[in-house]
């Protein structure tokens, strides 16, 4: 517009030239006139600075982990970036707008390690966050059985400590069916365990030994602790104490002053014709006992071995008297017939 301005008074100023004859330089007033300032809707603002999130991904034991998916959310939780860790165990999410930042590992990528826990992530302007995100073994899957050592028979509550090296990571109590399950933690891929049984059942000894045991993340695991029944002490045999015969009625009465033998009435020691055994008759009548006065009659079956008993002892005590009169009577007529013979 500006250059059509300047030609058309180029060609005014040469026509007028022409017509006066006086060549003129009339520059136009337009020819320094301000250049026309641009609208308002061609302004372009720039755009803000983006930031980055980079990934490093890898399991307890340093190994990197390819494969593992991730999703990005935004502070409205919608997508902003899906991707998978590469050979190396990296990913990066590009192009972000400054914020707050959802990252969710939806798979290891891996049948021995587990995915870890949703994190926030902070995006700054023109800088990258990075991460190093640690996958953990899947813990082995311990069933405990626990057995008497006979038969076989499940038996409930055993109760156990599992560990690996110094340190006791699962407790299990065995239930009314003999079983109980539970998760072990494992730290490498492949662990060495033992297992130590803490209450013995009722009834059976402690297993005291620990049984050691492989395990692997993720993998099932049977381990099985053997009890004997507890040993029962043999029930005393009852000692026959001595008891005291009770004397029955045709039981003799022994002296116990002289523990000598009993006189018997066959004593070899027989009386003189002239002796007189009356004393002895009168001693066995009186002997005979007397039913007291207002008791009831007595049969005399109940009383006879007792009367026979005290009538062999006055017969013998009679036999004694005579036997003890006669040696003096002897003595007597021996000492006349020396003293005759004199």
């Amino acid at each position: 517009m500006h250059a059509r301005t300047v030609r058309v008074a180029v060609r005014s100023a040469t026509v007028a030239a022409a017509v006066t004859g006086t060549l003129t330089w009339a520059p136009a007033a337009s020819a320094n006139m301000p250049e026309p300032t641009p609208s308002a809707t061609s302004t372009q603002t720039p755009a803000p600075d983006t930031g980055s999130v980079s990934i490093v991904k890898n399991d307890p034991a340093g190994d990197v982990l390819p494969g593992a998916a991730f999703l990005l959310l935004d502070a409205t939780g919608q997508e902003a970036g899906t991707g998978k860790t590469d050979a190396q165990g990296q990913l990066t999410f590009t192009d972000l707008a400054p914020g707050v930042y959802r990252l969710k590992e939806t798979s290891s990528g891996s049948p021995l390690h587990d995915v870890v826990a949703d994190q926030d992530v902070i995006v700054t302007p023109g800088a990258a966050a990075r991460l190093t995100i640690v996958d953990p073994f899947k813990p082995a899957q311990v069933l405990l059985k626990a057995k008497d050592d006979k038969t076989g028979k499940l038996l409930p509550g055993s109760t156990v400590n599992i560990g690996c090296g110094e340190a006791t990571l699962l407790t299990l109590t065995t239930g009314p069916k003999g079983t109980a399950t539970g998760e072990l933690p494992v730290t490498s891929r492949k662990a060495e365990c033992w297992v130590k049984q803490v209450k013995a059942p009722t009834g059976y000894d402690l297993y005291r030994p620990s049984k050691s045991f492989s395990v692997t993340p993720g993998a099932p695991v049977t381990v099985t602790v053997t009890n004997a029944k507890t040993a029962t002490p043999p029930k005393p045999m009852p000692t026959e104490k001595p008891t005291a015969t009770p004397s029955t009625p045709g039981d003799e009465p022994t002296d116990s002053t002289s523990g000598a033998s009993k006189a018997t009435p066959t004593d070899s020691v027989t009386p003189d014709a002239d002796s007189s055994t009356a004393p002895a008759a009168d001693a066995t009548d009186n002997a005979t006992p007397k039913a007291p006065a207002g008791s009831l009659a007595h049969t005399g079956a109940d009383a006879t071995p007792w009367i026979l008993g005290g009538a062999s002892l006055l017969v013998a005590a009679g036999i004694g008297a005579v036997v003890a009169a006669r040696r003096p009577a002897a003595a007597e007529t021996e000492q006349d017939s020396n003293s005759e013979a004199n």
